[in-house]
């Protein structure tokens, strides 16, 4: 059975054979043997052996050993031993016999043997071992030696938390405040002072307020010991003389130890909300912030920072640069969870000094010796197109800077990149002009498709005037390259055109009018429709095929590409009809536009390369063809007027979903009609310091306003409450169960309806899961129809259903065997845990293809509308739906959405619905949950499937 414990050592369990070894080399062994015996005698212990007999033995040879070794293995000895007796739980007759060598341990000439029996005994909790030796015990708080009076108020202190500690020690707190009022060390005066908090807290509290204007100068450990006591008393007493400890904390925050600055600085939020308060933390974290190298101390400060934000929001804009300074840490975590917090600090006062900084760091993410430079910048790109969302004015200074990482060699920050160009372009028109003539320029650096496809329809939706046109299409046409992009030669074998057959002298047709440098250092000039010949290296050709981007690309089989240059350069041909009023130029442009249409559905068809062109790309290519031969007025407005509207109607639901969430996420504060309000203006303001007079502004703001947190309203509190036992079981138990990040904390209540004593009552449980109990219950004597409150703490270490499961053990006098009440399950939920949060969709795609457990759930629910069945799992899953309503619209007897939350634990929680509606109007379908652990798939899919059918199932 589990019994509580002080140390554990693994030890492979022994057998009888060993037990004889131990005690043979106890009795005839000398200090070092003795010494090796006791040591597996422990492991044995501690690993479930009994080893009964090995007591005696231990008493009459080794308790007279004077080895320090041997004493110190004795001690641990002691501590694991069973000391009372298992059937009757008094204590053993033999342990009798330990007292006198502990009462000689403890007047020891050796201060090394006093403090270690000083520490055993700190350990040990039968009173009838203790009082023989209190005299002992006592006498040591004047030791010359701090080792000994560190332990031995280290003691006093451990006995007078006992039951029966009172009765023993009863002046102990007049003894440990005699103890520090005199003492010099450090750890000692720690001790005591911890002693007086615990046990005669008002003693603290005068010696605190007698000495608060020297606590400056104590050391560190008993400056966190204050900090503490402060901290419980304010808690306790509410506002009552608050000035005077707080103005403690506030001497305590330039004190030399970070922990004390930190702990400090948390008590000052906690203990009052006026500015000047909340200012002073938020310098105190700022400056731990910067001088503190480890990486997790800076996100735990980060923490409380993002906590700062949430409840004093205008003090925090004020520290925002001091903030940003912790980007030149390396560490990617720490500089996401400093933009995330810098970005909900945003004002228009501070924004151009936010976004100077992050231009600056983007251009130091250039350097190669930049650790993950390519992440970082991405990370940079997002956080600028935050700034310019929230204010358009800033675009103009951080775009044509961004505009310059278009190729960069890190696909998602280019993608990012061209994305914020997107929206810029269309939320500022003034940069319209610049936007496209930057882009034309640095269009052949882009490297990734899918930054090409962005790229290409920014410049043919907002390519307006003649020169933009007509640069755009020279453009594309200069990145596709000579056409046909491939050749047969007389043998039949097929060759990329645009390779030059002889490496010395060679002609490039080229149509771009742009410089371009030759390996020799001289210039040439390339201009359109132009064919140079001249003698350069290889290396010089390359320079120049580097420029055609989308022709290497299409002949990689990107025809994806392929269709999206094919529709982009349809759209500026319309647009050039629109602007150019001579018909030959633009049937010139429409001519070269189809021309290119045609070599890629000839290089699709052809087997040049290893896979085909694919339908889609072949039909919207072929579409293209067809309406530049034959164009329509209806077809020409969808072509040059819808796509903009579309992309518009979708940037305005983008800005109304995050309106709404920032709304969502703003607290919604009542004030009754009856609160209470004091005015301070009418109250006598004499001996309140200016922090007090702030703190009671802020007070009776919040209670005008509502903004005190109320605890949960009373039938929440009674969802709560889990009936464990029946009416008729002799003994009745209920459980409310409290429900914290890291832990679950259950309160039960016993309640004996017989008429008899119940003893020993124990409550035993037991869980299934990633479930731990931190520590079992102890037993307990019910009197007849009393009632008992036994609570129970359980770790959680990840998010999956588990199970606690237990009973109730108790004796009676009339029974001689233990009778046991079986308690009813308890289920804890996964709802308890996950809660809605939103991504990007390229976010929510790379998780979706990244992680590895998938769950697979289909559709079996009586619900026959698709939009109210999907509204039924996002409220019985607790998720957030991605899929903007928009795209929900309509009546097509399809429905898709991805659904996404985020668990206390950071887990990541991703589900896509996939239903149709049958013929019969029934729903059919799959619900796929992914997680990169297994728990929370498993876990999330069972709680699908069980409320999945709708109604109150």
């Amino acid at each position: 059975m589990e019994k509580p414990c002080t140390l554990l050592v693994h030890f492979d369990k022994g057998s009888p054979a060993m037990a004889n070894e131990i005690k043979a080399e106890l009795e005839s062994g000398d200090g070092p043997a003795k010494a090796d015996a006791m040591r597996r005698a422990i492991s044995l212990l501690l690993n479930g052996e009994s080893l009964p007999h090995l007591f005696i033995t231990v008493v009459r040879y080794v308790q007279s050993c004077d080895d320090h070794a041997v004493q110190k293995l004795l001690l641990l000895y002691l501590e694991t031993v069973d000391k009372r007796d298992a059937a009757t739980g008094k204590v053993l007759p033999e342990m009798i016999l330990i007292c006198q060598n502990l009462r000689n341990n403890l007047q020891s000439p050796n201060e090394y043997i006093r403090g270690v029996t000083l520490r055993f005994l700190c350990r040990l909790t039968e009173p009838e071992l203790l009082e023989p030796l209190v005299p002992s015990i006592l006498a040591n708080l004047e030791h010359r030696h701090q080792f000994v009076r560190r332990h031995a108020l280290s003691a006093v202190s451990a006995i007078y938390r006992l039951p029966q500690g009172d009765q023993l020690i009863p002046d102990a707190p007049e003894l440990v405040e005699r103890a520090l009022a005199s003492e010099q060390d450090a750890a000692a005066r720690r001790n005591a002072f911890l002693m007086l908090l615990a046990s005669a807290q008002d003693r603290a509290v005068s010696y605190l307020l007698a000495n608060a204007d020297r606590v400056a100068e104590w050391p560190d450990l008993l400056q966190m010991a204050a900090v503490d006591l402060i901290r419980k008393v304010c808690r306790s007493k509410g506002r009552t003389d608050k000035g005077r400890y707080i103005k403690i904390i506030i001497s305590l925050l330039s004190a030399p130890s970070s922990a004390v600055v930190y702990e400090c600085a948390g008590a000052l939020v906690s203990l009052s909300s006026a500015p000047t308060a909340v200012r002073a933390a938020a310098n105190t974290y700022c400056q731990l912030l910067s001088s503190q190298s480890d990486n997790n101390v800076k996100l735990i400060i980060l923490d409380r920072l993002h906590e700062l934000r949430t409840s004093h929001r205008e003090v925090m804009v004020d520290v925002v640069m001091d903030v940003l300074r912790a980007l030149s840490s390396p560490n990617v975590d720490v500089r996401k969870k400093v933009l995330d917090l810098v970005l909900d600090l945003l004002t228009p006062r501070n924004v151009e000094e936010v976004v100077l900084y992050l231009k600056k760091e983007v251009v130091k993410t250039q350097a190669a010796e930049v650790e993950k430079g390519g992440e970082y910048r991405q990370m940079l790109v997002q956080a600028i197109h935050s700034c310019a969302k929230k204010y358009p004015e800033v675009a103009a200074s951080v775009v044509h800077l961004l505009m310059d990482f278009l190729g960069d060699p890190n696909v998602a920050a280019a993608h990012d990149v061209v994305l914020f160009v997107r929206e810029i372009i269309e939320t500022n028109p003034k940069l319209r002009v610049s936007i496209i003539q930057r882009l034309i320029d640095t269009f052949y650096q882009i490297q990734a498709s899918r930054v090409c496809i962005c790229a290409l329809w920014i410049l043919a939706e907002y390519s307006l005037s003649l020169s933009e046109v007509e640069s755009a299409i020279s453009t594309i046409k200069q990145c596709v390259g000579d056409l046909p992009f491939y050749t047969v030669s007389e043998e039949g074998e097929t060759t990329d055109s645009a390779k030059p057959s002889q490496p010395v002298v060679n002609s490039v047709t080229v149509s771009s009018r742009r410089p371009a440098v030759l390996a020799d250092g001289t210039y040439a000039t390339q201009s359109a429709a132009t064919e140079t010949a001249f003698s350069a290296p290889a290396a010089a050709l390359g320079s120049l095929a580097s420029t055609q981007n989308l022709r290497s690309l299409i002949l990689s089989g990107d025809f994806f590409l392929a269709a999206a240059v094919a529709c982009n350069l349809t759209k500026l041909v319309l647009r050039l009809e629109e602007v150019e009023p001579s018909k030959v130029e633009a049937n010139k442009a429409s001519t070269g536009a189809l021309l290119i249409m045609v070599s890629i559905l000839q290089l699709g068809e052809s087997s040049y390369l290893p896979h085909p062109i694919d339908n889609d790309s072949h039909d919207r290519i072929v579409l293209c063809v067809r309406f530049l031969c034959n164009p329509g007025d209806d077809a020409r407005k969808v072509w040059l007027q819808s796509c903009r509207q579309s992309f518009v109607k979708m940037l305005a639901e983008k800005q109304f979903r995050e309106t709404e969430e920032m709304k969502a996420k703003a607290q919604i504060s009542h004030a009754q009609p009856d609160d209470l309000i004091d005015f301070y203006h009418l109250k006598s303001r004499k001996g309140m310091s200016q922090l007090e007079l702030e703190d009671a502004v802020q007070d009776d703001l919040k209670a005008a306003t509502g903004q005190f947190t109320k605890d949960a309203d009373d039938t929440n509190k009674l969802n709560r409450i889990l009936q464990l036992t029946g009416f008729s079981d002799p003994v009745y138990a209920e459980a409310f169960v409290t429900v914290h990040h890291y832990d679950i904390v259950l309160d039960v209540t016993v309640i004996n309806r017989t008429k008899e004593t119940l003893q020993n009552l124990c409550l035993e449980l037991a869980t299934i899961g990633d479930l731990k109990l931190v520590d079992r219950p102890q037993n307990y004597t019910l009197a007849p129809e009393s009632s008992k409150q036994i609570r129970a703490n359980i770790k959680v270490s990840s998010t999956e259903t588990g199970v606690i499961f237990g009973n109730i053990v108790y004796e009676t006098s009339n029974v001689m065997e233990r009778s046991v009440v079986v308690l009813n399950d308890i289920h804890i939920d996964i709802m308890d845990y996950i809660s809605p949060a939103t991504c990007a969709d390229v976010a929510f795609r790379n998780m979706w293809a990244e992680f590895e457990w998938e769950n697979k759930v289909a559709v079996n629910t009586v619900i026959q509308d698709e939009k109210e069945f999907l509204d039924h799992i996002i409220k019985s899953t607790n998720m957030k739906c991605l899929t903007p309503p928009s795209a929900l619209d309509g009546e097509c007897g399809f429905l898709a959405a991805n659904l996404y939350a985020k668990s206390v634990f950071g887990e990541d929680a991703l589900v896509n619905i996939s239903i149709e509606k049958q013929a019969d109007g029934k729903l059919s379908g799959y619900i796929r949950i992914r997680s990169k652990t297994q728990g929370i798939a498993l876990s999330l899919g069972d709680k699908i499937t069980l409320k999945q059918k709708g109604g109150s199932s």
